[in-house]
This record gives structure tokens, C-alpha cells and sequence, in this order.
């Protein structure tokens, strides 16, 4: 059970994909994640917890199935204090499964801190990242400047799971200690007053 100093941080994994990487790096991520005593990480992972693909047109109500979809995700993210978005580049952009999750969602994210582990090959996941950070803008978070990052994601971890690169624990370390510092003010400043959009 955690304090009320612990920040919840919301950890997705955007790729769905048979065979994907984003659990190994997720698996990494944790790992800094539970080191710390000012976060708990509670893993969303797409693929175990697959959204609806259709949404319905105004007015349209949703059947049961899609609900109950919708009901093992949608309380997660509204608890989270922060995110951490794992995410893949495919063709220069980000996973269709991720932006799926990110509009289902709205006040969810509303007045909430945002980083990024990124993996791929030559540019390691960061055109990717580019585009989320003008996404997640629109849904009114702070996207947090220093990202993770990955380029050629297979060969750069070993086979234990671990950054072959020591400088990704300390870009690590950075990024949550910049995503402590916006996630606390934000907490703050939603519990003196309501975020409005």
C-alpha cells in the first residue's frame, strides 16, 4: 500500500505488436521505477488491456463489452499523478494501439506530467516522441524534456534485460527526477484548485 507522498505513475506500453521489444524496456524502466520511494509505477500494458477500436458517432452509447474494456484502463490512468509512455517509432510515428488508448481518454490526462522511454532502430523511437509531445499537448499535460532513448533497441540491451549503455540509468535517473518534481507541483496545484481546460 503506498503513502500519500508516493506519486502514481502510470506506466504504458504503446506497442501491441506479436514480438514486440517494449517489455523488455519496460521491464528496465520498472526497475528504476521500484529503486525509488517517491513512485509507484502501476504497468499498463496494451496488449493485456486492449481498448476499443471503434468509437461511437455523437450521441452513440457504447455496448457492454466496450465498457468493461474501457473500465480496466480508464480508473488507472484518472489515479495516475504521472506517465511514462514506452513507446516504439513505426514509419515515423508512434503506435496506432498508444494513440488509441491516448483518445479514449481525456480529462485523464488533463494538468499531468509526461515521459518518454523511446526504442527503434536509427532514430530510436524519437520522431515518434516528437509527434506525442504535440498530441499530449493538446490534451493539456507537461511533456518532460529530457526523453530515454534507444536506437537499435535489440542489440543495445543484454541478455539479462539491461542497458549495455550505463549513461541509460542516468538519463533514466534524470527524466524521473524531473517527472517527480512536475508530478508533486501538479498534484499541488490540482488539490488547491480543480484543473480546468
Amino acid at each position: 500500500m503506498s503513502t500519500k507522498q508516493e506519486l502514481q505513475v502510470a506506466v504504458v506500453i504503446g506497442s501491441t505488436r506479436t514480438g514486440r521489444f517494449g517489455p523488455v524496456v519496460a521491464d528496465w524502466l520498472l526497475g528504476h521505477l521500484d529503486a525509488r520511494d517517491d513512485m509507484v509505477a502501476d504497468l499498463v500494458d496494451l496488449a493485456a488491456t486492449p481498448l476499443p477500436t471503434v468509437m461511437p458517432g455523437f450521441g452513440g452509447e457504447l455496448p457492454a463489452e466496450e465498457i468493461e474494456l474501457l473500465s480496466a484502463v480508464t480508473p488507472r490512468l484518472a489515479a495516475a499523478d504521472a506517465f511514462l509512455f514506452v513507446t516504439p517509432e513505426y514509419n515515423h510515428s508512434f503506435p496506432a494501439s498508444l494513440k488509441n488508448a491516448i483518445d479514449w481518454h481525456n480529462q485523464q490526462w488533463h494538468g499531468k506530467p509526461i515521459g518518454f522511454v523511446s526504442y527503434g532502430g536509427l532514430s530510436g523511437g524519437l520522431r515518434a516522441v516528437e509527434q506525442l509531445r504535440v498530441v499530449m499537448a493538446e490534451l493539456n499535460t507537461v511533456t518532460i524534456r529530457n526523453t530515454v532513448s534507444f536506437h537499435g533497441a535489440a542489440a543495445a540491451f543484454d541478455a539479462d534485460g539491461k542497458p549495455r549503455d550505463p549513461a541509460a540509468d542516468a538519463a533514466a535517473k534524470t527524466m524521473l527526477d524531473q517527472l517527480v518534481w512536475w508530478a508533486q507541483a501538479l498534484r499541488d496545484a490540482r488539490q488547491a484548485r480543480p484543473f480546468t481546460a
